[in-house]
């Protein structure tokens, strides 16, 4: 069975010393669903097995028991050039994303050729109950329309999002940090108008003044909008 097969090949992967640092860094997922394969090398297995006619056992395998299966779902999503199957695909493994990196590393190549129909989707995971949904829907939209298809109603969808969960409240961050790099005028506005609660709003400008697409003045301007006392 593909699946036996998949974890057989992690567990041959396998690198102690990388497993110890992942735990570390990925602390929402248990230490014992980590088994510690590099991601190139889960990159390399994902491009092989997308050719395989079995794999859609493996995509319908869920909840995954380990944390590299969810990577290795995630790549094979990302490269997949069907737009409506990808779509489907990611509707189904989103609710059991339970980490950062896998909802980071997960970008689908074919979502840039459909920009326009992609933006409905991004709404319904922006307006979802779960973490790395909302994470995802954030990511989404700062990696495709914060240039070309820049619109001001984007950085309002994300201002509006209101959370208590760290990875959601730091992706609102990273998204008004790289739309500052961007799109600064709009975007200057929500530090200036104090839109964002003040964690955000602080760690948005701590992130900026540590960019190098930031100018020195900008910077500057950027640290006297810091908000002082209680930053929780």
């Amino acid at each position: 069975m593909i699946v036996d097969r998949i974890r057989e090949e992690l567990f041959r992967r396998q690198d102690l010393k990388y497993r110890e640092m992942q735990i570390r860094t990925i602390p929402t997922v248990k230490a014992e669903a980590i088994i510690g394969v590099r991601t190139p090398e889960l990159r390399a297995m994902a491009k092989e097995l997308s050719r395989e006619e079995e794999i859609e056992v493996f995509l319908n395998d869920l909840p995954h028991l380990y944390f590299e299966e969810n990577q290795l779902h995630a790549f094979i999503l990302s490269g997949m050039k069907d737009y409506a199957g990808c779509l489907d695909r990611l509707e189904k493994f989103l609710p059991y994303v339970d980490n950062w990196a896998t909802c980071d590393q997960m970008s689908p190549k074919v979502f840039r050729k459909h920009r326009p129909e992609l933006l409905t989707p991004v709404r319904n995971w922006i307006g979802s109950t779960e973490s790395y949904t909302v994470r995802f829907g954030i990511g989404m939209l700062m990696e495709h329309y914060l240039e070309e298809d820049f619109d001001p109603a984007y950085p309002e969808m994300v201002a509006g999002i209101r959370s208590e969960e760290y990875y959601v409240r730091m992706m609102i961050a990273w998204y008004f940090a790289t739309a500052l790099a961007k799109q600064y005028e709009t975007a200057l506005l929500y530090i200036e108008n104090k839109r964002l609660d003040t964690w955000t709003h602080n760690k948005t400008i701590q992130k900026s003044i540590e960019s190098y697409r930031i100018t020195p003045e900008q910077k500057e301007y950027l640290r006297s909008l810091k908000i002082r006392g209680n930053t929780k």
